[in-house]
C-alpha cells in the first residue's frame, strides 16, 4: 500500500521537528550553563583556601598543583570571596573577549584604598566612568607610542648614566684590588635604574575576611598608612614644583602633560576625585605597575642568561653583527635583534612579573567554558601555569629562546596570543606595554654589548622565587662584570 503525504503534512512535520530540536538544544545548553565549576579540595570554614595560599609554597604554584587535579578551570574560596582560577589559553581568551566587559572590574583591597588614594589608582579602580576617563587620558597622552618615542633620548641618557656608574665601579675596583672583574648586585642596579616599590603586594587578611579590618593582622595596615603618607609627600612636592616652576612646561614632562589636560576638564569628566589626587595617584600607578615589574623582568633576564651562557653568547654575537663595537646600541637597532627579542619573550613566559595576573572581578553573572560564574566572582589567570603548559610548549620548564624563532615564531606579548599574556589582555590590559618593551630591550642590549658578564662561581644562579604580588628573585643577583668596549664608549676619559 502506498502512503501519500500532502505538502502541508510534510511542512508541519518539519516545523515540529525543528521546534523539538530547538527545545532539546535549549534544555541541553541551559543545563550545561548552570553547572558550577569544580571547587578545589581542602577549604576550611571561614578562611576557605587561604591556609594553603599563605603557606611556604608560592600561591601560583599551589594553584598550579590544584589545576593538575581539578583541571584548567576551578574555584577556590578566599575567605568570604569566590575566585575562579584559569590556567588555559582558550579559557583565558573567553574571559578576555566574550566576557571582557563582565570581568572589567577589580576586587577591592586595603592597599588600593590606603595607598591608592581611596581607589583613585586607575589600575586598581573599579570599572566605571572614572576608570574609563583616566585610562583614556593615560593611554593617549602619556603611554602612547608617540609619547614613548618622544622621550627616547631621556631613556637613553638615564641608561647611559647608570652604565657609566657600573664602569666607574669597575675602574675603582681595578685600581684598588687589581681585579679584572668586579662583583655587582644587578638586582639593586636594576632597582635603582627603574625605582623599585614592593609594598603593594602585601597579604592583608581583611581583604578576604572583612570583619578582621578592625584588627591590623600582621601590622600591614599601619605600614601601608605610613608608606602612603611618605609617597604622598613626595608626589606633593613634585606637583608643587610643577605649579610654580615654568621650566617644567614642555610636552615631554609627564606631570605637566597631566596638569595641562586636567586644567580645562570639568568635574563631570573625572568624577569623584580632585585634580591633584588624580595626578598624584597616576604618578604612583606608573611607579607601582611599571617600574617594579620592569626591574624584576630584567633581573630574571640576566639570571637566565648567566645560567645559559650559550644563549648569552648568541645575543652578544647578534649585537656585534648588527651594531658593532664602535657605537652604542640604540632603540632603532631593536628590530634587527631578533634573538634578543626571543630572550625577553622566553623570560616573560617562564617568569611573568605578575604570575597570577592582576585580579579581575565579575560585574554580573556569566558563563565561562560552559560553567555558570556568579556576579562578584574574582578571576585569577594563572599565567605561570598556563605559560608552562606542556600541551602548548615543548620542554616547558626549560629556557629555550629559539622557540620564538621556530615553533612559536610570530607570537607576541600584546594580548592577542592567549598562551602568552604577561601584560594581560582585554580592556584592563597593562597600558604601559610599549614603554616596558623598549625599556627592557634597550637596557638588556646595552648590558650585553658593553660588559663581559659571568657568574661569581661555577654554581648555577639561584632561581628561587619570593612571595608577593610580583614574582621577585629571593636572593641577590651577584654578577661579575668587566667592560668589553673601549673606555671612550663609557663617556669617561681614558
Amino acid at each position: 500500500m502506498e502512503l501519500y503525504l500532502s505538502s502541508s503534512t510534510i511542512a508541519t512535520a518539519i516545523i515540529s521537528s525543528i521546534a523539538l530540536l530547538a527545545f532539546l538544544h535549549h534544555i541541553f545548553f541551559k543545563k550545561k550553563a548552570t553547572r558550577n565549576p569544580p571547587q578545589a579540595k581542602g577549604a576550611w570554614p571561614i578562611i576557605g583556601h587561604l591556609h594553603l595560599l599563605g603557606g611556604p609554597e608560592l600561591p601560583h604554584k599551589v594553584l598550579g598543583d590544584m589545576a593538575e587535579e581539578h583541571g584548567p578551570i576551578f574555584t577556590v574560596k578566599l575567605g568570604v570571596h569566590e575566585a575562579l582560577v584559569v590556567s588555559d589559553g582558550a579559557i583565558a581568551k573567553e574571559c578576555f573577549t566574550t566576557n571582557d566587559k563582565v570581568f572589567a572590574s577589580r576586587p577591592k583591597a586595603e592597599a588600593a584604598k590606603i595607598m591608592g588614594y581611596d581607589y583613585a589608582l586607575f589600575g586598581l579602580a573599579p570599572y566605571g566612568d572614572y576608570w574609563r576617563q583616566i585610562r583614556k587620558m593615560v593611554t593617549l597622552e602619556v603611554l602612547s607610542q608617540r609619547r614613548v618615542d618622544m622621550i627616547a633620548p631621556i631613556r637613553a641618557s638615564e641608561l647611559r648614566a647608570s652604565i657609566k656608574d657600573l664602569y666607574d665601579v669597575w675602574v675603582t675596583n681595578k685600581m684598588s684590588e687589581n681585579a679584572e672583574m668586579v662583583s655587582v648586585d644587578m638586582g639593586q642596579w636594576f632597582g635603582k635604574l627603574v625605582v623599585n616599590i614592593m609594598l603593594m603586594g602585601a597579604f592583608v587578611a581583611s581583604d578576604f575576611i572583612p570583619y578582621l579590618r578592625f584588627f591590623d593582622v600582621g601590622g600591614y595596615k599601619k605600614d601601608m598608612e605610613t608608606t602612603a603618607r611618605d609617597l604622598d609627600n613626595i608626589f606633593d612636592v613634585w606637583l608643587k614644583e610643577h605649579k610654580t616652576d615654568s621650566r617644567h612646561e614642555d610636552d615631554q614632562d609627564f606631570i605637566y602633560v597631566l596638569m595641562s589636560i586636567l586644567q580645562g576638564a570639568s568635574e563631570d569628566e573625572f568624577p569623584g576625585f580632585d585634580h591633584d589626587t588624580i595626578i598624584k595617584s597616576t604618578c604612583q600607578q606608573l611607579l607601582v605597575a611599571g617600574v617594579d615589574t620592569t626591574s624584576l623582568t630584567l633581573t630574571w633576564d640576566l639570571a637566565l642568561l648567566l645560567n645559559n651562557p650559550k644563549a648569552l653568547q648568541i645575543a652578544q654575537d647578534e649585537i656585534d653583527e648588527h651594531v658593532g663595537k664602535d657605537r652604542l646600541v640604540e632603540e632603532s637597532d631593536m628590530k634587527n635583534l631578533v634573538y634578543l627579542d626571543a630572550i625577553i619573550k622566553e623570560t616573560f613566559r617562564l617568569y611573568p612579573a605578575g604570575p597570577l595576573s592582576v585580579p579581575h572581578e565579575s560585574l554580573e553573572e556569566c558563563i565561562v567554558a560552559g560553567y555558570n560564574i556568579p556576579k562578584c566572582t574574582r578571576l585569577l589567570v594563572n599565567l605561570y601555569k598556563m605559560q608552562r603548559d606542556s600541551n602548548v610548549w615543548s620542554e616547558p620548564h626549560e629556557f629555550r629562546p629559539e622557540r620564538f624563532l621556530t615553533s612559536h615564531k610570530g607570537l607576541d606579548v600584546k594580548g592577542n596570543h592567549y598562551e602568552l599574556l604577561p601584560f594581560g589582555s582585554g580592556r584592563r590590559m597593562c597600558p604601559g606595554i610599549s614603554f616596558a618593551l623598549q625599556e627592557l630591550s634597550l637596557t638588556l642590549a646595552s648590558l650585553i654589548q658593553q660588559f663581559v658578564l659571568k657568574k661569581p662561581s661555577n654554581e648555577p644562579v639561584d632561581m628561587t622565587e619570593s612571595m608577593g604580588l610580583t614574582i621577585d628573585k629571593a636572593t641577590p643577583l651577584d654578577v661579575l662584570l668587566a667592560p668589553r668596549l673601549s673606555s671612550n664608549m663609557y663617556h669617561v676619559s681614558a
